[in-house]
């Protein structure tokens, strides 16, 4: 490709193509930044709405644990529908296009299904398209390993299709369209004192979306460091600016908070002797069986006790892996709340710590465990902590 031209990525969201009405909005946004901004441009597009929960949904009517090769295969219709139709409708609108599956792209994974991670893109493909003056619509979220089957890269796969997209051509920049004005200092569906941040570092981006905020999948700003593409969030349906994400550091406070109630805290017991082999083997199969275990602590030298966090959709595998192969433990589930409050160098700033201790302090929170960094302070809560402490927080630290 002509290194001279100026190559843009843009990837839009399952809201953002969620039906033919919303697919026309995403169309001309897409022929005005061509005629605008590139000279090529590649979209990649995730499935429409809810699309991939509800083929999730069917294929658990069939079997509660579906076979994870045949779920990929299910699973990456939803984006191959999207990319179709808006094809269709760039070309109807008088703008070539073509649109390309993640094998025809020729996006190359290991062999993890559901939470694939991309090994390499071959862009022959992609180049010739763009040399021949189309836009090229990508599938995101898939690809395919080396047995030629279809992969998937798990939740919010398709912003890292984008980006590593975006590397592999050198664009300029990657876009990334949702229906959210951009990145804000906590989620705006749980206070309404969120506000919509100018920039944030890959650093700080990748802390929020490591701490489960619903934003940009955390491997897609790894990428973006390392290839140093800057990422821009912004909405579909408005021209207001969006967040820029790159690796300018601005300033030591608060620019976001992240409230998770997505997990579970895990307590696991037995009479038997602890060992080390038996720490060890359990683990290993939390490792083998994608389980997610995070903060695994035996608290016993005697006996084994140990606890950890899973995402909550982890829990009917953790469960039956239980049941099948660990039948004599014990073990009790309790739901949590793990808030992270983020910003480059805030570790040095005593005052932040200061003031989030009286937050807890006043509304008699009791603490499992925290975490402190350069850049994050993250607590575990006993209890589901209520929207109304995460706007006191907000309301004092930002």
């Amino acid at each position: 490709m002509d290194t001279k031209n100026k190559t843009i990525v843009l990837k839009f969201g399952g809201s953002s193509v969620a039906d033919n009405i919303k697919l026309n909005v995403v169309a001309e946004k897409v022929i005005n930044l061509k005629k605008q901004e590139a000279e090529n441009i590649v979209v990649v597009v995730s499935a429409q709405g809810k699309a991939t929960d509800n083929l999730i949904k069917e294929a658990q009517t069939l079997s509660n644990i579906p076979e994870e090769r045949e779920l990929d295969v299910l699973l990456s219709c939803g984006e191959q529908i999207s990319m179709a139709k808006l094809a269709i409708l760039l070309n109807r609108l008088g703008m070539p296009a073509i649109s390309l599956t993640g094998w025809q792209a020729g996006i190359y994974t290991n062999n993890t299904n559901q939470d694939a991670i991309i090994e390499d893109i071959d862009t022959t493909r992609i180049t010739k398209e763009l040399e021949a003056g189309k836009i090229v619509v990508l599938a995101g979220f898939q690809g395919i390993n080396n047995n030629l089957d279809i992969t998937t890269l798990g939740r919010g796969g398709s912003d890292t299709t984008a980006v590593a997209v975006a590397a592999k051509l050198k664009a300029t920049s990657c876009y990334i369209f949702s229906d959210v004005d951009g990145i804000y200092t906590t989620d705006p569906n749980q206070t309404k004192v969120a506000r919509k941040l100018d920039s944030l570092s890959y650093t700080e981006m990748l802390d929020i979306a490591n701490e489960g905020a619903k934003v940009l999948h955390n491997r897609c700003v790894e990428v973006g460091e390392k290839f140093k593409i800057p990422i821009v969030a912004k909405s579909t349906f408005n021209n207001n600016e969006g967040t820029v994400i790159n690796n300018k550091i601005e300033g030591s406070y608060v620019k976001n908070i992240v409230k998770n109630d997505n997990i579970q805290f895990v307590h696991i017991t037995s009479s038997n002797k602890y060992l080390p082999k038996t720490f060890n083997n359990i683990y290993k199969e939390f490792i083998e069986e994608e389980i997610g275990v995070k903060n695994l602590v035996n608290s016993s030298e005697d006996t084994l006790d140990i606890s950890f966090t899973i995402p909550k959709v982890k829990f009917a595998k953790l469960a039956n892996l239980l049941e099948n192969k660990f039948p004599d433990f014990e073990s009790s589930y309790s739901d949590i709340t793990r808030i992270s409050i983020i910003g480059n160098g805030i570790m040095s700033n005593n005052s932040i710590l200061n003031k989030t201790m009286k937050v807890i302090e006043e509304n008699k929170l009791d603490i499992i465990s925290m975490e402190i960094n350069e850049s994050k302070i993250a607590i575990m809560f006993k209890e589901i902590v209520s929207n109304e402490i995460l706007e006191q927080l907000h309301k004092t630290l930002i």
